[in-house]
């Protein structure tokens, strides 16, 4: 039997209209989102079905409603069982409730002190990322390094070959792309972001979500879940919380996790939640492994 692997996404996959369909159709789903929706004080299930968009791409509710989405489409289907999961930045706390190191409740309070903490960070360092298509990581690093003497600048994905994300100060990333883009970058695009996410900008907010980690109860995974910081599965309770604090100015390891997974074994590789990106993903980094998605309970009712 194939060895299967749940994968997360991460910010940027959200969309107006998430979890409805889930919500009309789902006992459970409709109590995990009321559930949600009381824990954090917030009527986030308004803003997911409603918008507006804007408000819905604010971080501080944009990752709690990805999360909800994923979490919500995990612990519905009933006839899939994950040897492995993995998540992408965000998607790696779905990643975990999905494995049982930390249950629901704790973790939907985690992920709006971690979307708030990254969006009060965003406000106070202005920042910006940029996509760049075509070149190795180890010239995009290289040209990191140079540009740092205008701004902070570092690599934040390693997404698949050829694609990767910088990220830093609005001089740093603009200096790093002019680098690259008088390489042999394919293309080079400034992307429209709310922060310089995965890169020093985000040290307040690392310190912030410090605190509610060492409030958080963690336990042993049922599965092993592939970190970002690393790209190699973790399980211990302390390295858990180690590698979600170190995840919010570290780069994601995405490329190298998959082929990490499929090296493991995993030969089908599940996206959980709203949108289709891990999916091209993953088919660039291997074309050769199955990919499935998840994300409107007609998908759901085909696993029931």
């Amino acid at each position: 039997m194939s060895k299967k692997a749940f994968i997360f996404p991460g910010q940027g996959s959200q969309y107006v209209g998430m979890t409805k369909d889930l919500f009309e159709k789902s006992v459970e789903a409709k109590e995990m989102i009321k559930t949600a929706d009381d824990i954090l004080g917030v009527n986030l299930s308004y803003i997911m079905f409603n918008g507006p968009e804007d408000e819905l791409k604010q971080t501080q509710f944009t990752q709690p409603a990805i999360f909800l989405h994923s979490v919500i489409l995990a612990s519905i289907i009933r006839t899939l069982d994950a040897d492995a999961a993995a998540g992408h930045s965000l998607g790696e706390y779905s990643g975990y409730v999905a494995s049982g190191a930390v249950q629901f409740h704790e973790a939907i309070k985690l992920v709006r002190a971690r979307g708030v903490a990254m969006q009060e960070a965003g406000d106070e360092n202005k920042g910006t990322m940029a996509a760049v298509i075509g070149l190795s990581p180890e010239k995009v690093e290289a040209f990191c390094l140079e540009a740092s003497n205008a701004g902070v600048v570092q690599c934040a994905n390693f997404n698949s070959p050829g694609q990767i994300v910088i990220s830093g100060s609005v001089n740093g990333v603009r200096k790093a792309m002019e680098l690259c883009k008088n390489d042999s970058a394919k293309m080079v695009k400034e992307l429209v972001v709310s922060a310089a996410f995965h890169s020093p900008l985000m040290n307040s907010a690392k310190e912030k979500l410090n605190s509610a980690l060492e409030t958080t109860n963690f336990y042993e995974s049922k599965f092993p879940v592939y970190t970002n910081v690393s790209a190699r599965p973790v399980k211990n309770i302390s390295e858990i919380k180690t590698k979600l604090y170190e995840q919010i100015t570290s780069p994601v390891r995405w490329e190298e996790t998959i082929k990490n997974m499929i090296d493991d074994g995993i030969e089908e590789f599940y996206e959980i939640g709203p949108g289709n990106v891990l999916q091209g993903l993953v088919k660039r980094i291997n074309p050769d492994v199955k990919r499935f998605g998840i994300d409107k309970f007609e998908d759901v009712e085909r696993y029931l």
